[in-house]
């Protein structure tokens, strides 16, 4: 893992504390693995990079109270892995605010949070009401598309 500044450090304190949790090692670890990837993560992604310091269950138990509190969002799968990724601000306990699609590399494997791009209005017949949208698209990222051109 990289060497965290005193910023950063401040930084993955204060988000937990807005989210009034208890700052534990486990939490700011994870925490800034988040921060400081550009991509989604999954599980076995975040058992790798915070080395045999974390349990799988301690693991599981943080990432299940980060998405429950609105600090990330789970991004599923074709392969049905679970990936997470960081929330915006808009989001927050028992609710996630995501109107935008997900991109994953077919080349690297990363997966990543296209904000910019908003999910379409969808309209249900009558009865049906929507709790999430999920779009998926894949492709070559633009680090892939670019080291192909060279």
């Amino acid at each position: 893992m990289p060497r965290v500044t005193v910023a950063t450090e401040r930084k993955v304190t204060d988000l937990l504390k807005r989210q009034t949790l208890s700052v534990t090692e486990s939490r700011k670890r994870i925490l800034q693995l988040f921060l400081d990837q550009p991509g989604a993560l999954s599980h076995g992604d975040i058992e790798k990079k915070a080395g045999e310091v974390f349990d799988r269950v301690t693991i599981y138990r943080t990432l299940q109270t980060f998405v429950d509190r609105g600090l990330i969002h789970t991004i599923p799968s074709a392969d049905n892995a679970v990936r997470y990724a960081l929330c915006k601000d808009e989001c927050g306990d028992g609710h996630h605010r995501h109107e935008h699609i997900h991109f994953v590399c077919t080349q690297c494997e990363q997966t990543f949070c296209l904000d910019e791009v908003v999910t379409p209005v969808i309209r249900l017949p009558k009865g049906y009401s929507t709790d999430q949208i999920e779009i998926l698209v894949q492709g070559k990222c633009k680090q892939c598309t670019a080291a192909m051109r060279r």
